[in-house]
């Protein structure tokens, strides 16, 4: 986010609109280096969507304790405690599809039609963040006009507010247009990957549930049954819910979708245990191991969050990047690009940039490569990855210089003899090895 944010801020980008980039490169200018301020973000989209969860709850009839309920799943959810101080689109886009959903719950109750206006333009900025809230949109329409309230679809001023929101949308929608729709390129690509990531379809069918936490999945499993049962005018959101849920199986999605429907579901689970609370059906000691259970594993999931990434490694690359380019003669120096194998090798380069005196990178890979390839004085490229074979016909000669680290090398291709327009086009790739 901070490479493109920094380097490449547009309207969109291969597989992301402009929202996290642009709030990345914001953090940056004000506190450049900075790794706290950077998950600031992030860290406030996280609780604002715990706050989000309670409001959704006390609009279905909560009272305080099940609001409570429903904001302790939502903020011990394994992917919030995950992810939720990582800034990147799949951070904020729960709080933007909880506040979609708090909205339309709310004009059930209230039939305020300024309630839908304003969904519209939360629409329009959740797709800004994550195409995806368009998918979220288009289900949620067609599940109210299958099960309810139809009424909704009777007011203009949904689709003022769905005009409202292409508007605001409409940006990016060009960006992708202009270049091809490489978002919705990257289903097939995200599908090939779920082998390798996730297990297949049955590995993402399990953490797609085993992300809600112990009492999302608890009170979300309670809250879906509640909702197909007797919540009738409500009933949408659980239609919705299982929609999305098999389509993102089927189609090989990943699976942190869902994570922004997890909170309606606990809400009318909790709602249905505040029933039983107060006909004198329910025990204590259940609920309270339910919520001990969830924090636990939610403070250890945050732990390992920690732990598991290794927060020098982007470090060491651009390090030993940086130590392979000032080798090189001063006049070489003056016609090298550095070209990362991926893009998450180009964006440790660019992050770093500073730091180390490196000039811009470049990648075929995703992202980067649909920003603009090097300028032409540079015929010779510093390559830095596993085997520099996408580039090496349209060079004359290729030689290892330097090892990056145990499985990454660098490589100096030299005698260039191709427009590097003509190598963006013709390798440009989606995938990431």
């Amino acid at each position: 986010m901070l490479a493109i944010g920094r380097n490449h801020l547009d309207w969109g980008s291969a597989d992301q609109p402009p929202v996290a980039p642009a709030l990345a490169a914001a953090v940056d200018a004000i506190a450049s280096g900075s790794h706290l301020m950077l998950a600031l973000p992030a860290a406030l989209a996280t609780g604002a969507a715990v706050v989000v969860a309670g409001l959704i709850a006390r609009e279905l009839g909560c009272d305080r304790r099940a609001q409570l309920f429903t904001a302790a799943a939502q903020a011990t959810a394994v992917w919030t405690t995950l992810a939720g101080h990582w800034l990147t689109p799949y951070s904020l886009e729960p709080l933007g599809w909880l506040l979609l959903i708090w909205l339309l719950v709310r004009w059930i109750r209230l039939r305020d039609d300024r309630l839908l206006l304003a969904a519209g333009a939360v629409a329009g900025v959740a797709a800004m963040t994550q195409l995806r809230a368009l998918l979220l949109c288009a289900v949620l329409v067609a599940a109210v006009a299958v099960v309810g309230p139809r009424e909704m679809l009777r007011r203009p001023m949904l689709w003022v507010g769905a005009v409202l929101a292409a508007a605001i949308a409409a940006p990016t929608l060009v960006w992708q247009q202009l270049h091809g729709w490489p978002q919705l390129q990257m289903a097939p690509v995200v599908a090939g990957e779920a082998e390798a990531l996730y297990g297949g379809r049955l590995g993402i069918a399990w953490q797609m549930l085993l992300y809600a936490g112990v009492l999302g999945i608890v009170l979300g499993g309670y809250g879906l049954w509640h909702l197909f049962r007797g919540m009738r005018e409500y009933r949408f959101i659980a239609v919705t819910f299982v929609v999305l849920y098999v389509l993102f199986v089927a189609t090989a999605g990943r699976p942190y979708y869902l994570a922004g429907l997890y909170a309606p579901l606990a809400a009318a689970g909790a709602l249905g245990l505040q029933r039983r609370r107060e006909a004198g059906r329910q025990r204590r000691w259940v609920a309270r191991l339910g919520v001990a259970s969830s924090a636990a594993l939610a403070v250890g999931v945050l732990v390992l969050s920690v732990v598991i990434i290794r927060s020098d490694i982007g470090e060491q690359i651009a390090r030993r990047t940086a130590d392979t380019y000032r080798a090189l003669p001063a006049e070489q120096r003056d016609r090298v690009a550095i070209v990362g194998e991926s893009y998450i090798i180009a964006a440790y380069v660019d992050g770093y940039s500073d730091r180390y005196r490196l000039p811009e990178a470049y990648s075929l890979s995703r992202s980067y490569g649909y920003f603009p390839p090097p300028p032409e004085h540079l015929d010779t490229a510093l390559y830095i990855g596993r085997d520099p074979a996408p580039l090496a016909p349209y060079f004359d000669a290729s030689r290892r210089i330097a090892d990056i680290n145990d499985d990454m090398q660098a490589y100096l291709l030299t005698g260039r003899h191709a427009p590097w327009a003509t190598i963006w086009d013709r390798e440009r790739t989606l995938t990431v090895s």
